[in-house]
């Protein structure tokens, strides 16, 4: 499973891609405690930086053109849970997200 991150510093915005191993279920959805899709990747671990932006709205656009974000679906660290618990409960489906939105095609990402 990959996310976006944008992590606020004394610096600029971060941009980060997270890839880990989907091994949530209903009553598992920190996705802060899902282990790297790739162990031997010590780096990755931590996700991968894609970039850095001077304000917020910029690294908005470093994560739509680097990872294919969508801005209309950024949501808070707090909230990612729900949506992570939404699409276990749809059966985790292929190519579209659990309201049927598809899925950005990122070859390069991960």
């Amino acid at each position: 499973m990959r996310y976006v991150e944008v992590r606020a510093t004394r610096g600029p915005f971060e941009v980060y891609l997270h890839a880990v191993e989907d091994v949530g279920s209903e009553s598992f959805l920190d996705l802060g405690e899902f282990p790297p899709f790739d162990p031997d990747d010590e780096a990755g671990e931590f996700g991968r930086l894609l970039g850095m932006a001077g304000d917020p709205l910029a690294a908005l656009d470093v994560a739509e053109q680097r990872a294919g974000a969508e801005r209309g679906r950024w949501v808070n660290e707090g909230v990612v849970q729900d949506e992570y618990g939404d699409f276990v409960r749809a059966g985790r489906p292929v190519g579209v997200s659990a309201d049927g939105r598809r899925w950005p095609n990122v070859p390069d990402a991960v």
